[in-house]
C-alpha cells in the first residue's frame, strides 16, 4: 500500500527525493520490521488485559515438569498478537501485486486459524484437549494441499518451478514434477508441527523463530536479487524478493511479543502462534526454493520434534522405556537439572549456530 501511495503515485508528481527510497525491498523490509516491533510493543499490555478479562488462561499438563505448574492462567492465544503485528505491515509496505506475497500472507493466517481452533476449544473446556488430533492434522494437510496445488498453476505460468535445491550440492536440482505437491504438505505440517513442539519454555520457541527468519529475510533478499542469485546459483523469481518485507515483519513483530513472552513469561503464543509461524518458515522456504536448507535454519525446531518421535518409537519398541527423562527435548535438558533461562540461553545460541551455518551453505554450493 505505502509503496503504491509513495512512490508510483506521489513520487512522479512531486519528484520528492525521500519518496524515491520506497522503491527498495531494503528499506521497505527495515520500515516493515520496526512497524511490526512497534505495534507488538504498543498492542501487548492491551492483549494481555484482554485474555486475562476473557479468563483465557494457559492449561498445564500434569505430566509435565511440576515447576511449570505455576504458569498455570498465564494468557495464552497471544499468537494473534503476532499474527496482527506481522501481517498489517507487511501489507501497508510490501508490493501487493506479489503472488508471493499474497501466498505468504494467506498460509500463515490459515495455519493460525487452525491453531485458533485448537486453543479456543481448550479455553472453552477447560482442558489441554482441543482439536482432536485427527482433524488438526487434517486440516493441516487441506490448508497444504491448497498452497501445492497453486504452486504447480505457478509452475504452468512460468512464475515457479519444482526442481528441489540441495544445499551444497549446486548439481543436484532434481524435478518433482506433480509430486511436489505432497512434498510442499510435508514442508508445512512437518515445520507448523516442530514449532508447537518447541514452544514449552518462556520465549524458547519465538526467540528461535525469531533467528531462523531472520536468516530467511537475508535468503529471500538474495533470491529476489538477480545478480546475487545467479551468482550464488540459486533460483530466482520476479518479485520474489518481496518476501523479504514479509520476514522482516515477522522479525519485528517476534521481538515484540518476546518482550513479552521472555521469562518469566507474561503471555504465551499457544497454538494460533506456534502453527502459523512454523507454516510462515515452511511457505517461504517453498517460494524461495530453500526448503532443504529448512532443517538446518531451523535445526532447533528438527532436534526437537525428532526427541518426541524418538521418545515415543522407543517406549514402544521396549515396553514402557524411555530415550529421554521426557520430550520434548527441552524438558529432558529441564529434569536433568538445568534451569529454564539457561535452557533457554544454550537453545538459541544453538539456534545461531544452525542460521550462520545455513548462510555458508550458499557459497559453498
Amino acid at each position: 500500500m505505502f509503496y503504491y501511495l509513495f512512490y508510483q503515485e506521489l513520487y512522479p508528481r512531486t519528484q520528492l527525493g525521500a519518496l524515491n527510497v520506497t522503491q527498495y525491498s531494503t528499506f521497505r523490509t527495515a520500515a516493515a520490521s520496526l512497524s511490526a516491533l512497534a505495534l507488538s510493543l504498543a498492542l501487548g499490555p492491551w492483549m494481555i488485559r484482554k485474555l486475562r478479562e476473557f479468563q483465557i488462561g494457559q492449561i498445564i499438563r500434569h505430566e509435565g515438569p511440576t515447576s511449570h505448574r505455576a504458569k498455570a492462567g498465564t494468557p495464552t492465544m497471544g499468537g494473534l498478537l503476532i499474527l496482527t503485528a506481522a501481517v498489517l505491515p507487511t501489507l501497508l509496505w510490501a508490493r501487493l501485486t506479489s503472488v508471493y506475497i499474497w501466498m505468504a500472507v494467506l498460509t500463515t493466517v490459515a495455519f493460525g486459524a487452525i491453531g485458533f481452533a485448537d486453543d479456543y476449544l481448550k479455553v472453552t473446556r477447560r482442558s489441554h484437549h482441543g482439536l482432536l488430533p485427527r482433524y488438526k492434522l487434517g486440516l493441516q494437510v487441506l490448508a497444504g494441499a491448497v498452497v501445492g496445488v497453486l504452486l504447480l498453476v505457478l509452475t504452468d505460468q512460468g512464475q515457479y518451478n519444482t526442481r528441489l535445491v540441495f544445499p551444497i550440492f549446486k548439481r543436484l536440482i532434481p524435478d518433482l514434477g506433480v509430486f511436489y505437491l505432497p512434498f510442499a504438505v510435508f514442508v508445512l505440517t512437518a515445520e507448523s508441527n516442530a514449532v508447537n513442539l518447541t514452544d514449552g519454555l518462556d520465549g524458547l520457541a519465538i526467540s528461535i523463530f525469531a533467528i531462523a527468519v531472520a536468516a530467511y529475510t537475508a535468503l529471500s533478499f538474495v533470491s529476489g536479487n538477480r545478480v546475487l542469485a545467479e551468482y550464488l546459483l540459486i533460483p530466482h523469481f520476479s518479485q520474489v524478493g518481496e518476501l523479504t518485507i514479509f520476514c522482516g515483519s515477522l522479525v519485528g513483530a517476534s521481538l515484540g511479543f518476546l518482550w513479552y513472552n521472555s521469562y518469566p513469561a507474561e503471555i504465551f503464543m499457544g497454538d494460533v502462534g506456534s502453527l502459523s509461524l512454523g507454516a510462515a518458515l515452511g511457505i517461504v522456504a517453498i517460494l524461495i526454493k530453500q526448503e532443504l536448507l529448512l532443517p538446518i535454519v531451523g535445526g532447533v525446531f528438527v532436534l526437537e520434534a525428532l526427541s518426541v518421535v524418538l521418545q515415543v518409537s522407543y517406549f514402544k519398541a521396549t515396553g514402557g522405556k524411555r530415550l529421554f527423562r521426557m520430550s520434548p527435548l527441552h524438558h529432558h535438558f529441564e529434569l536433568i537439572g538445568w534451569s529454564e533461562p539457561k535452557v533457554i540461553a544454550r537453545f538459541v545460541i544453538v539456534a545461531i549456530i544452525f542460521a550462520l551455518f545455513s548462510l555458508a551453505t550458499l557459497k559453498l554450493r
